[in-house]
């Protein structure tokens, strides 16, 4: 425990070997304060004895409520009415239970607990509920009580997550439809599943799963965490749309939002017992300054059981097959990060990190992989915290990939701030291979966040209002041609050096137009910008579909050629030519990103051999000239100043990259 992993791997980290170790220890000392001989999966299981569960003589509920003087159980089925035949028995350890006669509630019955405390109470939705839906009249919100008479059984085997490289496609239920209101469970099971598994994408990352109770909150202010959201479906339509999946190979992980909670009391956790330290911190740092939100407090033993049971419960229940742990960086700082430029380790180990978190994040991390060997757990961590994709027991803490959030962001810097002329290719390179050697990374040139109201996706800084009168193929606008250009490149060289992982937002791969904007007061309520119009990549007399056949193709050749095994060897980077080139797991990736000239003969020092086109953004199916042919065997020729490497001469027409695939030349015997 002395000698982290970690450490040896990164050597600039010495100095703070006391601050991992005592992690490391935490962490250890942590889980057995909890299981005590146990394992962590059997712990984690309070969703099978919290919560209302049906049983062949009746009905048991229970729940966790230190504070209160009185529960009641209201609902449907006594006409919200108080009175003793639904009272709670205090149990142990602030835990309550009551039990019921069977025919008392039925299937499909709202419900809701009347809990008192010293000076006051209130209605609450149950913690450990399942299930929560909000009346379309009042739109108040109550618990419902989901026990179908046939559960859903499942058709389809998990998919095989070893030696998995995830390509990811991140979407979002409801604003999937391209019709003005929410979308469903079933529709994107039998419209946009297909989409994925069409183009190549082989994981599915699903948004806004747990309830929370504003639409435009887009899922990260959770009220119920053990409730799919109802307002997409029943949970058998979500099981249903987890099983296809699996049925054509694609694993299927979800967003879990355990960085915080909504604050409202009715609906959340914000006050269950009276008490507004129960779950969270009871002093400055409940409330989350800048998200309006309210913080957990990881040291409470309670606290880790639940959100440990949470993890458990959708790994077991709805099988998913991994998560993105959301706000990961305002879990690991008192501060949420919001006061720290990260230019310096010390930022990491000054004592500002929260080590309870740290632990919860590190047994989380250990109890997926118990319970589903493979599993993908996925950090978003701005701040750069080293360790988190490495093992807990070598001082890391424990996620399978993290998030390269700074790609999105350098693309943004670029865009804005530099001439086409101006690009720096040398600094491209490094800032798309610059990673942890030890620490798996998840890249991408943007997601859902660069989408948001307020920011621009890259084809909209590219192109912006052209976009309105200049997408229709009889259309010619060297605006709409260099952004259609440089969106392919931008999207296939940050996949091409993606570290393990490739994501990407739902639409984005064809360039979706506009922002994403919920239904608020602010927009009057609209709909008009939280759908996706999958009907611009459908209509071949626009240059959306060209986006999309791209990506289709580009997702197809990384998966094919499964070029996460390989690392990126760097070929050349030429600022006067504005070229990049490099070679990764048997393929050679060439990019000429300069505006305007296009170059013949132009060489590069490779292997010997024979080289075929697997792909290049210039052909016309892609919505480029055809200036490049795809049906050449380029063949490399000895160049006594390249050493052991040959000359290998292509054509690089401007605005273009290109895919090539070494082979063997036969020896002439």
């Amino acid at each position: 425990m002395n000698d982290p992993g970690l450490i040896r791997n990164d050597p600039w980290l010495e100095p703070y070997r006391a601050a991992i170790v005592r992690r490391m220890e935490k962490a250890i000392t942590r889980e057995g304060e909890l299981t005590g001989e146990a394992s962590l999966h059997s712990f984690a299981s309070g969703h099978l004895w919290f919560g209302l569960h049906g049983k062949d003589q009746g009905w048991v509920m229970r729940e966790w409520a230190p504070n209160a003087t009185e529960i009641f159980l209201i609902g449907t089925f006594n006409n919200w009415q108080v009175s003793d035949k639904y009272r709670f028995d205090r149990l142990d350890h602030g835990n309550w239970e009551i039990r019921l006669n069977k025919g008392t509630v039925a299937h499909g019955d709202r419900y809701k607990l009347l809990v008192r405390w010293e000076g006051g109470e209130g209605e609450r939705i149950p913690a450990w509920c399942n299930r929560v839906v909000q009346d379309p009249k009042t739109h108040v919100f109550d618990a419902q009580v989901w026990i179908p008479p046939k559960p859903y059984k499942w058709k389809n085997p998990l998919p095989d997550l070893k030696d998995f490289q995830p390509l990811i496609y991140e979407g979002h239920i409801g604003m999937a439809t391209e019709e003005y209101r929410v979308g469903s469970y079933t529709e994107f099971r039998e419209k946009v599943l297909p989409r994925v598994v069409r183009g190549g994408y082989n994981t599915l990352q699903l948004m806004a799963i747990q309830e929370h109770p504003y639409y435009g909150s887009f899922g990260y202010h959770v009220s119920n965490f053990f409730a799919a959201s109802s307002r997409f479906g029943t949970p058998e339509e979500l099981k249903e749309l987890i099983d296809e999946a699996h049925g054509h190979g694609v694993a299927v992980i979800m967003d879990i939002v355990h960085s915080h909670a909504v604050k409202n009391e009715n609906e959340g956790l914000g006050k269950l017992d009276g008490n507004p330290a129960q779950f969270f911190h009871g002093n400055y740092r409940r409330e989350h300054v800048a998200w309006d939100s309210l913080c957990f407090d990881y040291g409470k033993n309670e606290v880790t059981h639940f959100l440990l049971s949470n993890v458990n419960y959708w790994l077991s229940e709805y099988r998913f097959d991994g998560f993105r742990f959301d706000g990961v960086t305002s879990m690991l700082y008192y501060d949420h990060g919001l006061e720290r430029d990260f230019t310096s380790y010390d930022f990491y180990f000054d004592g500002g990190q929260d080590e309870d978190a740290i632990a919860y994040l590190s047994l989380a991390n250990k109890m997926i992989q118990e319970i589903r060997p493979g599993a993908l757990s996925i950090a978003e961590d701005m701040s750069g915290y080293p360790g988190l994709a490495v093992p807990v027991d070598q001082g890391g803490v424990g996620f399978s990939y993290r998030l390269a959030m700074g790609t999105p962001d350098y693309w943004i810097k670029t865009i804005k701030e530099k001439q086409d002329e101006q690009w720096n290719v040398s600094e491209i390179f490094h800032e798309l291979t610059s990673k942890r050697a030890d620490e798996k990374t998840v890249g991408y040139a943007e997601s859902h966040d660069q989408a948001l109201v307020g920011d621009k996706t890259i084809i909209f800084r590219l192109i912006d209002k052209e976009m309105y009168w200049h997408m229709d193929k009889g259309s010619q606008n060297l605006v709409v041609d260099r952004g259609i250009a440089l969106h392919k490149m931008i999207r296939l060289i940050t996949a091409a050096t993606a570290g393990n992982a490739y994501l990407n937002f739902m639409g984005n791969e064809f360039g979706h137009p506009e922002w994403i904007d919920f239904p608020r007061e602010g927009n009057d309520w609209s709909y008009q910008y939280a759908r996706r119009q999958w009907s611009l990549v459908e209509n071949q007399e626009l240059r959306y579909h060209h986006l999309g056949d791209f990506d289709m193709e580009m997702i197809r050749t990384i998966g094919k050629f499964n070029i996460y095994s390989g690392y990126c060897m760097h070929v050349k980077t030429d600022q006067a030519d504005l070229v990049i080139a490099f070679e990764r797991h048997g393929l050679l990736f060439v990019f000429n990103f300069h505006p305007n000239n296009s170059y013949t003969d132009y060489g590069l020092a490779v292997d010997a051999g024979k080289y075929t086109t697997l792909l290049s953004s210039d052909q016309p199916e892609f919505g480029g000239f055809g200036r490049y042919d795809t049906a050449v065997v380029h063949r490399t020729q000895v160049e006594l100043s390249f050493g052991l490497k040959q000359n290998l001469k292509l054509y690089l027409p401007s605005r273009t990259a290109i895919v090539l695939q070494r082979g063997e030349i036969p020896r002439v015997r």
